[in-house]
């Protein structure tokens, strides 16, 4: 999960005269008894109305799985480059051509930006500005089958935004096809998640707790709303079964009715705990809702609750609901929450904790936290689901201080992610000197492998944001201040 930030701000802690020394491998559990799978796979199946796997979604997919069929860096000395753009930059997409298209949400005036940028350098090539809306409202996007972003913007309509150039050779980005959602959207709420279906129609979801499905090929636009109190804080994942919405509440499968009308196929509840918790950004479960599974990519969904003092993983079956497993995860950190989206793959789930931390901003409606504030936890776990489908087992469990979603590529069998380190070894706490180092993570024991630091203090925050391999190998990662590229060789 992401958020547009307004200006960056930190808890300030003592300064030193030494920014950073080397830090120790975090140390990793692995219970007795629980085999690694050799292979990650498979993931969900591709969806022909999105652009290609890995790199159309913040979440790499439509079924929201973080994972990457590309390599990332590669051999070689890595270095990274700041491409700074003056704005928190959570959706980093790529087409076929290569070409990165990011959206933006400015620190001052707060407009969300569309950026095209120049796939070997990171720099901006043309930008589109759309209609401001909430905090929330526009940052979760995807790419089309024709490389057009699709995303609803403040004024609750469904855009398709092409980049293309003009007669002169410049590059151009352009509104190709926009529907207004301002029939099915009320005036004071905004779209948080959308996401296409298998018959080329977005379905979307609301933070006030709509639900519908639009075809700006028709004009079309159905809905349903959830149960009162419930809102949706996070995205939203399809696959061929259907689509699959957690709320602060439950998590939904949804269909949809021959005359396009959303149904509920199953819901199920989980503990929400008492309040928001500090370094979540609503009071319920932070994720967006993960499809994975070992025949189909798609045979169950995962999301992490919010229980008072340990979260769980639940695992449910696609095919009607049932929960295969309700398991505690992040023991290790001791931090009792994520804001992000797990990984899945295969039988294998990772789930990264942001349980304390320092988000500068939070949308309307988020309500307080308790505790008030909390020292960053981290924390990384990994659990697999057992073969038969009967429940799940912990892996390995460790206190990674992951500051971004970590993506997992299906080529190497490699996790990457940015690494917030304290600015004094061996402490917990954040301030705006703390350094930021790229990870390379060996999925089957959950050790760093191999790292770089890529900056020191704010201007680097990744703010629990979501990386994307460019097809180059490139990593490219938002920061409150623009994208991160981090490259090898």
């Amino acid at each position: 999960m992401a958020v547009p930030s307004a200006r960056p701000r930190a808890r300030r802690r003592p300064l030193v005269a030494a920014l950073f020394s080397a830090l120790a491998l975090a140390a990793t559990a692995v219970p007795a008894g629980a085999a690694p799978t050799a292979d990650f796979a498979p993931v969900p199946p591709h969806n022909p109305y999105a652009g290609p796997d890995g790199t159309a979604t913040m979440h790499g997919d439509t079924g929201s799985s973080d994972t990457t069929p590309l390599a990332g860096p590669g051999a070689g000395n890595l270095s990274s480059k700041r491409v700074a753009l003056a704005s928190a930059c959570p959706t980093v997409l790529v087409g076929s051509d290569g070409h990165p298209v990011v959206l933006c949400t400015p620190i001052f005036g707060q407009v969300p930006t569309v950026h095209l940028l120049n796939p070997a350098d990171g720099s901006s090539l043309t930008t589109l500005q759309l209609t401001k809306g909430s905090l929330l409202g526009g940052v979760y996007a995807y790419l089309d089958d024709q490389d057009r972003l699709v995303v609803v913007d403040g004024s609750r309509s469904l855009l398709r935004v092409a980049h293309r150039k003009d007669a002169s050779g410049k590059w151009r980005l352009s509104v190709d096809r926009s529907l207004s959602l301002a029939s099915a959207v009320p005036a004071d709420d905004a779209v948080t998640g959308l996401s296409p279906d298998w018959q080329g129609r977005v379905w979307f979801a609301t933070g006030n707790g709509v639900v519908g499905l639009a075809d700006d090929r028709t004009g079309q636009v159905s809905t349903l709303r959830l149960p009162a109190g419930e809102r949706v804080a996070n995205s939203i994942s399809t696959a061929p079964e259907g689509t699959a919405v957690t709320s602060t509440h439950a998590t939904y499968l949804l269909t949809a009715a021959a005359d396009g009308t959303p149904r509920i196929a199953w819901r199920q509840a989980y503990d929400r705990g008492r309040a928001r918790k500090p370094g979540l950004l609503s009071w319920g479960s932070g994720s967006t809702p993960t499809f994975l599974g070992p025949k189909t990519g798609t045979d169950y969904v995962a999301i992490v609750d919010n229980a008072d003092t340990t979260v769980r993983l639940k695992v449910y079956r696609t095919d009607g609901g049932a929960e295969i497993c309700s398991i505690p995860v992040l023991q290790a950190s001791g931090g009792p929450g994520s804001e992000n989206s797990p990984i899945g793959a295969g039988n294998s789930v990772f789930v990264a904790g942001t349980y304390g931390y320092p988000y500068p901003a939070l949308p309307d409606g988020a309500g307080p936290s308790v505790p008030s504030s909390a020292d960053f936890a981290g924390g990384l776990t990994r659990v697999d689901i057992r073969p038969d489908g009967t429940g799940c087992a912990t892996v390995w469990d460790n206190t990674l201080r992951s500051a971004a979603v970590p993506k997992l590529s299906t080529a190497t069998n490699t996790l990457h992610t940015v690494v917030r380190d304290p600015l004094i070894p061996g402490t917990k706490g954040t301030g705006i000197l703390d350094p930021y180092r790229y990870a390379q993570i060996d999925p089957a024991t959950g050790r760093v492998t191999r790292s770089q630091q890529v900056g020191v203090g704010s201007l680097y925050d990744t703010l629990q944001m979501a990386g994307t391999v460019a097809p180059d190998g490139a990593y490219l990662q938002g920061t409150v201040t623009g994208v991160l590229r981090i490259t090898a060789g």
